[in-house]
């Protein structure tokens, strides 16, 4: 190892003048132990804060229609045995709805009736793609939408039925289904 050249430790008499000269009268400084901190206060999340309450401004002066919001699960089923690309055209709304029928203000024993007698006749003249207008179930209870879970039920268990999906927004939305029919036979 390389050793290096020693300093001298002592300053003149003339460089200790002058450097008192230049800045004045020196004293020693005599190392203390730190104040201890204050504890800070818990931090505040205002802008969290802010963002909340311009959400409910928002939400108060927003041009959409909070009831026009989708509101429910979409239906959705496909017979066992047929191509899943079927039921995703329909969701896409590549078939042409050749029949609809509206079940609004309907108890549940008469859009029973209604539905059975509606697809009996579609599947008689050989349409192919059908919409039940069923509604979102907006005004229901607290039971929930009830003609939509009885088409929902009503559906599943028809021979007939190939396949059915919840209408695109423009066709009305959850508020209605889109039901392919099997083929008429001969």
């Amino acid at each position: 190892m390389r050793k290096r050249p020693r300093l001298s430790p002592l300053v003149s008499d003339e460089d200790r003048a002058l450097f008192e000269e230049a800045i004045g009268p020196v004293r020693r400084h005599v190392a203390t132990e730190p104040e201890q901190a204050k504890p800070r206060p818990a931090p505040e999340p205002r802008q969290f804060e802010l963002d909340e309450a311009r959400v409910l401004e928002e939400l108060m002066t927003m041009p959409i229609d909070p009831a026009e919001i989708e509101v429910g699960e979409e239906l959705s089923y496909l017979r066992d045995g047929y191509r899943p690309d079927l039921l995703k055209r329909l969701k896409r709304g590549s078939f042409s709805v050749q029949d609809e029928i509206d079940l609004h203000q309907m108890t549940a024993e008469v859009a029973r009736s209604a539905i059975s007698g509606f697809l009996a006749e579609a599947h008689q003249r050989g349409l192919h793609c059908v919409k039940l207008i069923h509604g979102k179930g907006l005004r229901s209870r607290a039971a929930g939408p009830v003609i939509k879970r009885l088409v929902d039920r009503m559906l599943r268990q028809r021979d007939d039925v190939v396949a059915f999906a919840s209408a695109r927004a423009e066709q009305g939305g959850t508020g209605a289904a889109l039901v392919l029919l099997k083929a008429r036979k001969g």
